[in-house]
């Protein structure tokens, strides 16, 4: 029998011991951790090496570009002290040494940046990025805004001037810089295996790696990756001690993770819930989560392998569209918040056009195209050449998106009624962006959506020099091969010309090129959803990829 009094007694001393444990090792709240839930998880950390992504929403929370496009779709400094302009003399006209005429381009940045191991953010950091950048086999998947520069002067610890080889409306827009201090030695090492020796791949813990608020100081491939806040970092204070991103690749057990609490929000992007999903969520829970759509620079497209002799015959292609009905794919499968898509460029986007070639449902054309193509029903229903060969595509898309293998069963039904055979052969998501596309090993039809930034070229997607190829360890993004001299063309005008209106006369001629040569099989342009906590305050969107995670400093709980 236990005497009441030694209970009292025993109780009151546990208690005491749980305020002293609890005073010398305070427990975070609920509130005082974040996390996130995904259905995807990067092939690797570095910021300019693989374009994913899901990589970019990760990166953007411990990896900040020198400037970017804020919520109104200006460009603003993130590392930089003052934006280079014309006007403020930080950006100027130079003659070269040749006659032609060049720009000189100052970045000072801002001062007290450190990387997470404390030590700073110099110029020298900006020019070891821009000779990585521009080595033929640094394997960077965007090489443009460092291969533009012919010669980086640092000036100073924290100024560089980067000198344009000809003029550019984008001078302002820069991206991540590399901590010479921990790559400079493996890249001077092995230039051309820089791409696998890279400390973000072999150890992405490492805190010298990042500049952000935050640093990444667990990383459990195919699992999870947790962030803590940058001792280091100089500004706003992080409202969050500790932010999980948990992969749960399965859309349908993501959502359930969400609803039984597993997960507080879900990366927007689509990469965490369907926008079905996410429709359905807010019919059965509207009070539950804020709920955010918001037009955005993503562009939902079925990418063509150009080496298949089926798909390099542009009736083909042309019939591929004509046979699908898109307009009522969009409202059955998105309750018509997704509209068709003629080319890569939003509405939503300054630079849009209209009036461009636009292929309505017309299964009867489509028919049509083929048979001009060579192409004759089968007894079985699929069209044969005279070789007797079948039109039969592979169709691969990310296995386990519940919305990705609906749209693609639909796409399969509409191909069929015109003769027109897909066989499905889906891939983990890593295997299809990691490998597949990334070096152009599928046979058929991807189908998966891109995104851009504002006012930012397409040279990195479309232009002939950015395909992925071994002698570049497979950087540049232009997985499609596609190789059209006048969209080269186009694209410089984009980029170079000042004036305005013939900006966006250039534009358009992409756009109509995009629309008639058919380099994919555009679908749809999609809406950004955010699925977050009531008490998440701070958290803004602009509707392309990394916006909300780039001012994450700004999140907090309330």
């Amino acid at each position: 029998m236990v005497k009441t009094g030694y209970l009292a007694s025993t109780l009151a001393n546990a208690l005491l011991g749980v305020v002293f444990l609890l005073s010398i090792c305070p427990v975070a709240s609920a509130k005082d951790e974040l996390v996130i839930g995904m259905n995807q998880f990067p092939s690797s950390l570095h910021p300019d090496i693989d374009a994913e992504l899901i990589k970019r929403y990760v990166d953007a929370f411990v990896v900040r570009p020198i400037t970017q496009f804020d919520k109104d779709w200006k460009i603003t400094c993130l590392l930089c002290a003052q934006l280079p302009t014309l006007e403020n003399g930080l950006a100027r006209l130079e003659k070269r040494a040749d006659g032609s005429t060049g720009m000189a381009v100052t970045i000072k940045l801002k001062p007290e940046l450190k990387w997470g191991d404390g030590q700073p953010v110099t110029a020298r950091d900006i020019a070891f990025t821009w000779k990585v950048g521009i080595a033929p086999n640094s394997g960077f998947s965007n090489v443009h805004p460092w291969a533009r520069c012919d010669r980086v002067e640092v000036v100073a610890p924290d100024t560089a001037i980067l000198h344009l080889t000809g003029v550019t409306n984008s001078f302002a827009e820069w991206d991540e810089i590399l901590p010479e201090h921990i790559e400079g030695p493996i890249f001077a090492e092995a230039p051309e295996r820089y791409f696998q020796q890279t400390r973000y791949n072999r150890e992405p813990t490492m805190p010298g790696l990042f500049n952000g608020p935050f640093v990444i100081t667990g990383y459990h491939s195919g699992s999870e990756i947790i962030l803590a806040p940058n001792p280091y970092w100089p500004g706003a204070k992080p409202g969050f001690s500790r932010i999980v991103l948990k992969l749960v690749e399965n859309t349908a057990a993501l959502q359930a993770n969400l609803l039984a609490g597993d997960v507080d929000m879900i990366v927007d992007g689509g990469l965490g819930l369907t926008i079905d999903q996410i429709l359905e969520l807010r019919r059965k829970q509207p009070d539950h989560f804020d709920y955010i759509f918001k037009p955005a620079l993503y562009f939902d497209r079925l990418e063509i392998q150009r080496d298949n002799p089926i798909l390099a015959d542009l009736r083909v292609r042309q019939a591929l569209l004509y046979a699908i009905d898109r307009k009522t794919m969009s409202q059955k499968l998105f309750d018509g918040v997704q509209p068709v898509a003629d080319s890569f460029v939003n509405p939503a986007d300054p630079m849009s056009a209209g009036h461009l070639p636009h292929y309505d449902y017309d299964p009867s054309k489509a028919k049509s195209l083929l048979l001009e193509a060579g192409w004759t029903p089968g007894p079985d229903g699929i069209c044969r050449n005279q070789a007797g060969e079948r039109l039969s595509i592979d169709f691969i898309t990310i296995a386990g998106n519940r919305l990705r293998e609906l749209e693609q069963q639909v796409l399969q039904s509409y191909w069929k009624s015109a003769c027109i055979e897909t066989v499905i052969k889906n891939e983990p998501v890593r295997t299809l962006l990691g490998e597949t596309v990334k070096k152009r090993l599928f046979h058929g039809l991807v189908l998966y959506f891109w995104v851009y930034d504002p006012n930012v070229s397409p040279r990195n997607t479309l232009a002939s020099e950015s395909i992925p190829t071994r002698a570049n360890n497979y950087g540049g993004s232009n997985t499609i091969a596609y190789s059209n001299p006048e969209m080269d063309r186009l694209i410089g005008v984009v980029e170079s010309e000042l004036d305005q209106n013939k900006r966006r006369q250039a534009w358009a001629g992409i756009q109509r090129l995009y629309a008639t040569d058919l380099p994919v099989v555009p679908l749809f342009f999609l809406v950004d959803a955010h699925v977050i906590p009531k008490w998440l305050a701070g958290y803004e969107r602009a509707g392309f990829a990394d916006y909300a995670p780039l001012w994450a400093e700004n999140w907090h709980a309330e």
